[in-house]
Formats: C-alpha cells, sequence, structure tokens
C-alpha cells in the first residue's frame, strides 16, 4: 500500500509549478515589451487606393496596389503597420501621364502621404521617387442632353418656348464603341404638374445602363418661360400651288378659319399676313375631289395651330 502512495505522488509539487509558470509568462511579457520599444528600421507594405483619377482615363489591373516604405521606429509600431496596415490615398489629379503610365511624384506629396500615417519626416522615406501606374486612355464625346421631364399646365397656362437645359450637352468619357452608340443623354423621369409660372431648378442625368461611362458633372440646370394663353382666329385665303396653266380650278371653301394659341403678352403681335394656308394641286390625283389645306406659315409665338376645315373641294372647269 505504501508503494502506491509513492507512485501516485507528483514528480513536481503545484506550487513551485505554478510558480514557475508565472515568472515565465511574466518575463516573456517583459521580454516583448522591451523588444517592441526598442527601434528597428524595417520596410513595411502599404495597400493604395488612387482618388481623383482624371475623367477620360481608366487605372489597369495590373496597375501597382502597395506602396514600399522604409521606416525607423519602435518594434511595436512596425508590428501594427505590418498587421494593421494603413491604406494610403493617392491624389491623381495632378499625376502627369508619360508613356502609357500616370507618374505621381512620392517627394513632392511626402507631407500629404505622411500626415495618413502620422509619422515623421526622418522617420521614413520611398524606395522609389515616384509611382507608376498603369492606365488607358479613355475616348472622350460631347452629347445633348434630351429631356424626360413631363410638364403639366394650370388651365390656360402653357410654355412660351421648349424647355431650356444649361449647359445643353454634357462631356462623357468611355470605351469607343459604347460611345460611337451615343447620341443624346437623357434626364431622369421627372413630373412637373400645376404649372402656372416659370420654372427652375436642376435635374439628374440617367445613367441608367451606362456604368463604364464617366460623366464630367451628374446634373444640369432647367428653366422654362411660362405665360398665360388664350386663344385668337383668323381668317385666311387659301392659296393654290401647281396649278396647270390653262386649268381653271375652283376651290371650296376659298377661306378658312385659322385657330392658335398665343401668350396674352404676345396677343396683340400676331397679324393675319403672318399666317398661309395652301393646297397642292400637285395631289389631286386619286383624291376623289378633294385637297388637303396645310399651314405653311404661321408665326413663332402661337401654338396649337388648326384649321377649322382641313379637306378642301375641288372642281375643274371645262
Amino acid at each position: 500500500m505504501q508503494d502506491k502512495k509513492k507512485q501516485n505522488k507528483p514528480w513536481i509539487k503545484r506550487g513551485p509549478l505554478k510558480t514557475f509558470l508565472f515568472f515565465l509568462g511574466f518575463s516573456t511579457v517583459i521580454w516583448i515589451f522591451v523588444q517592441f520599444s526598442k527601434h528597428y528600421t524595417s520596410v513595411i507594405e502599404l495597400p493604395v487606393t488612387y482618388v481623383n483619377l482624371p475623367k477620360d482615363k481608366i487605372i489597369l489591373d495590373n496597375s501597382r496596389k502597395y506602396l514600399d516604405l522604409r521606416i525607423k521606429e519602435s518594434g511595436l509600431k512596425i508590428a501594427i503597420y505590418k498587421f494593421f496596415p494603413t491604406e494610403l490615398k493617392i491624389d491623381l489629379s495632378d499625376a502627369q501621364a508619360l508613356d502609357g503610365k500616370l507618374i505621381y511624384d512620392l517627394e513632392l506629396h511626402k507631407s500629404t502621404i505622411f500626415s495618413q500615417l502620422r509619422i515623421d519626416y526622418e522617420n521614413a522615406d520611398f524606395l522609389q521617387e515616384n509611382f507608376k501606374i498603369d492606365f488607358q486612355q479613355r475616348a472622350v464625346k460631347k452629347v445633348p442632353i434630351n429631356s424626360n421631364i413631363e410638364l403639366g399646365f394650370t388651365i390656360g397656362y402653357s410654355a412660351l418656348d421648349k424647355i431650356k437645359f444649361q449647359p445643353d450637352s454634357v462631356t462623357i468619357s468611355g470605351p469607343e464603341n459604347i460611345l460611337d452608340s451615343l447620341q443624346t443623354v437623357n434626364t431622369i423621369s421627372l413630373k412637373i404638374n400645376n404649372i402656372n409660372k416659370d420654372l427652375e431648378g436642376t435635374v439628374k442625368l440617367d445613367r441608367t445602363g451606362l456604368g463604364s461611362v464617366t460623366f464630367y458633372q451628374d446634373e444640369v440646370h432647367y428653366s422654362l418661360r411660362t405665360d398665360k394663353f388664350t386663344e385668337g382666329k383668323v381668317e385666311i385665303p387659301i392659296d393654290m400651288m401647281n396649278v396647270p396653266e390653262k386649268m381653271n380650278v375652283v376651290i371650296f371653301p376659298k377661306v378658312v378659319i385659322v385657330y392658335y394659341q398665343v401668350s396674352l403678352s404676345e396677343f396683340d403681335k400676331v397679324k393675319k399676313s403672318n399666317f398661309k394656308v395652301i393646297v397642292d394641286f400637285k395631289n389631286a390625283v386619286n383624291s376623289d375631289g378633294f385637297l388637303l389645306a396645310q399651314i405653311e406659315k404661321k408665326p413663332e409665338m402661337v401654338n396649337n395651330v388648326r384649321l377649322n376645315e382641313n379637306k378642301i373641294q375641288f372642281v375643274i372647269k371645262r
């Protein structure tokens, strides 16, 4: 029985073991602290992201994604930079293009880069003078803006002219095959109701399906002149065109009424002489004795112009 008790007895007492492990752990922490407190010179690799890229250029996938930097810092800071690297923002707005590469001068932008890392000038330096980024030139094109704005006016009101955009066109860049097929750029869909005064505002451009196209601006200013309108009418004699010589053609009626809408401020400017209505005898073949009256001339300030009668009867007298 005594022999069994001797066999079960631990070869190291638990008390000394705990003391040993405590001092081992404590000394390890002290050693790590001392090592992290020392200063080292090391090269760290920092990821980069490009901002403010010129709109007429595309960064290629094989471009550099890391910047190498030699720093002299404490072991702790170096460890932090290596295990939790800071992403650097490289501003390419003033980078110089040369032989298919954008040249970013590191020394020139040293203060901007170091301010992102919060390190001193004396403690770091670059392994190269500049940063070279591969790019591809984009095609650039200027296209007119097409309105996708639906207008609804209060009764008695209407537009004096078409909606205007400022600017009336937008510069875009992107793959050449896409730009070749793009003739206009639409505004986003917008509906404005109960209009009874001049309009002014901004509207965004519709980029649907144009993810690979860069817009030099995202919105434009629009304006629309609006006024109260009234309806007017004038009696206009019908002019006959292309009647063969020695042919006596009689039409009925000889006069039509032209109805139109015009703004109140310009109502008195509309004159009878501003209108011209014709029938063309070239269209008499297979016409069943009727010709269609056409408004050949009207003043620019009127709209919604119509005739009281379009079918004009004609008779050829022998």
